[in-house]
């Protein structure tokens, strides 16, 4: 009989590998996709926001699942604690994982309906290009499977939060508006990543244009701020923090060039991306009028 103090340490292993799978992205996506989802969903019942909050946790593991098999090389680098540059999972095992968690995906999606199963099979498909059709070497089409895929994500857990299948007119307006958002400042994540992406061959903004890359963060963020916050109606106080935040975040791009401070300005960038997904919540409700 199995002793159940290893049976736990293996438990507590596995778990610990899944969630450095999912590390990197709560702050860049499991969080801003659902307090977005939140703040333009007409209503929120607490079983609704759990079943989004698995809904979108499973797809975001499976992602990098399929990711990270193909980019081990890069994140010993990169990101050398993460599952398979630290040897806790091979990449063959991650590979089987993938498609056995792309099904239980969409069937998982299907329980919830037409409307979900629907951006989850559109989610594959990005994900699909973006890895295995090697989009992700090209920064116009990296670029663009990003947004699908942030899109899908937010779709989905809006559907599930508003039990309907579609979107009113303001949550589309805010879907429209955080894909150009992200589609336009999403590069702010490789500028940390410039040794590992330039080994493996990558086309990034920041490897192509060095300096233009820095000059468009510069002018990119602030204009994002200024114009978000006349989307969304905020008052001139919150108008002016927000403004300010961007010119900030921006600046510190283009003064600070190092590994260390472009992975501190990542995390300020994942903060304003956050706050910049609660606005919409203003549209309804007049909290940031002030």
């Amino acid at each position: 009989m199995s002793d159940p103090r290893i049976l736990f340490s293996r438990l507590a292993f596995h778990l610990e590998t899944i969630y450095l799978f999912t590390r990197s992205d709560y702050k860049t996506i499991f969080f801003p996709v659902i307090i977005f989802s939140v703040a333009i969903a007409p209503s929120v019942e607490v079983k609704q926001l759990v079943h989004a909050a698995i809904w979108l946790w499973i797809h975001l593991l499976q992602f990098n699942l399929s990711n990270q098999a193909h980019s081990a090389h890069e994140d010993v680098i990169n990101k050398p604690w993460r599952p398979l540059p630290s040897g806790r999972i091979t990449a063959d095992e991650t590979s089987r994982f993938r498609w056995l968690l792309l099904i239980v995906c969409l069937c998982l999606s299907g329980w919830h309906g037409a409307g979900v199963l629907s951006t989850s099979a559109a989610f594959f498909l990005a994900e699909i290009l973006y890895e295995d059709f090697r989009f992700n070497s090209d920064p116009v089409l990296r670029n663009l499977c990003n947004v699908g895929g942030y899109l899908a994500f937010e779709l989905g857990a809006t559907i599930i939060l508003s039990s309907k299948t579609s979107v009113d007119r303001t949550s589309l307006v805010a879907l429209l508006s955080s894909g150009l958002l992200i589609l336009t400042t999403i590069h702010a994540q490789d500028f940390a990543d410039v040794n590992g992406d330039s080994l493996s061959g990558r086309r990034t903004f920041p490897i192509i244009a060095p300096e233009g890359s820095r000059l468009y963060m510069l002018a990119a963020l602030p204009i994002w701020s200024i114009a978000l916050s006349m989307l969304w109606g905020l008052g001139p106080l919150c108008g002016m923090l927000f403004f300010l935040a961007g010119l900030y975040l921006g600046s510190r791009y283009y003064q600070f060039r190092d590994e260390r401070h472009d992975e501190s300005s990542f995390l300020i960038y994942s903060v304003w991306l956050l706050a910049a997904h609660v606005l919409p919540m203003n549209a309804g409700s007049r909290l940031l009028g002030w």
